[in-house]
């Protein structure tokens, strides 16, 4: 019978691409990492592993392995709470990751009412991008990622994630108080092309959104600051510094700003969590349901504020 302790340093092996970085990962030291492959090697009866001189990669064999290694994990996980009778909606932990805009309005209002509802459920929250924390997702140190994905930038979860999408949020032009543009309805970004602008990181490419629909509108956008802190953005903007393009929840205190739409339909992104399908915590299924509801009511909030 396959241990799952070593089917856990197996999978960590796998996902670091070392026996040093598994070690790293689950607190042991190198040898004990190494030992652990060659018994899994033993109850599996067929080699997992290639060792060189100064290398280590998965046989044909340890790839299949590793690649179910996460989903029978998490099978053994829920026989153990089931046998344990902990299998509760109304108690034990939950890990979530959410992006800083998210965290503005819409994870706060799910949260209000998932715990108004599972009081003893104990929250973690973990604040960073997607791209970021999708790692700690795949291993199981988080639950559920709330997640994005731009019209212009898509991406694709890797195996064992399955994303659902509950809602598109518009991309916002931000002009500083007495701007020219600041009269129309829409405004198209290639109007704006000689402005300084105000823009993000990008998540997880060098190019951010703006740039690559600057790039489709014929012009390549003079970048005064990048920050992936939106009240750091309309701190600057409302300072005359420069303009922005800003999901509209990362539109918080937008005093001395002015807000518009922009006159390009594929500029919007696409909000909703990502988790593992065979993940067994008993609160996930409540906390999705309680999000999708959170969704519905600002969707509705941000489709308001820009009439």
């Amino acid at each position: 019978m396959l241990s799952s302790n070593r089917l856990k340093v197996l999978l960590e092996v796998f996902r670091t691409g070392s026996i040093a970085g598994a070690a790293r990962n689950l607190r042991l030291s190198p040898s004990a990492v190494s030992h652990q492959l060659s018994r899994l090697e033993t109850e599996a009866g067929v080699g997992l592993v290639e060792r060189g001189a100064q290398s280590l990669r998965l046989t044909a064999a340890g790839l299949r392995l590793a690649k179910h290694a996460q989903e029978v994990l998490d099978i053994i996980e829920a026989a153990e709470k089931d046998l344990l009778a902990q299998a509760r909606a109304d108690s034990g932990q939950l890990r979530i990751g959410f992006f800083a805009s998210a965290g503005y309005r819409l994870v706060p209002l799910t949260l209000s009412g998932f715990s108004e509802r599972y009081p003893r459920v104990e929250l973690d929250l973990v604040e960073g991008q997607p791209h970021e924390l999708l790692p700690d997702l795949e291993r199981g140190s988080l639950d559920v990622l709330v997640v994005f994905e731009h019209a212009l930038d898509p991406w694709r979860p890797p195996d064992g994630v399955e994303v659902t999408y509950m809602f598109e949020e518009p991309q916002l032009l931000v002009l500083p108080e007495g701007h020219p543009a600041a009269s129309r309805p829409r405004v198209r970004l290639s109007d704006l092309a000689a402005e300084p602008w105000i823009t993000t990181f990008g998540t997880g490419t060098p190019m951010s959104v703006l740039e690559r629909a600057g790039a489709l509108e014929g012009f390549s956008p003079t970048i005064r600051c990048r920050s992936d802190h939106y009240e750091v953005t309309l701190g600057l903007v409302r300072a005359g510094l420069g303009v922005a393009l800003v999901p509209s929840l990362g539109v918080q205190d937008a005093k001395g700003v002015h807000v518009c739409r922009v006159a390009d339909s594929k500029l919007h992104r696409r909000v909703g969590v990502a988790v593992r399908p065979t993940n067994p915590n008993p609160a996930l299924r409540s906390f999705i349901a309680h999000f999708r509801t959170a969704s519905t009511r600002l969707r509705g909030s941000l489709a308001a504020d820009l009439r």
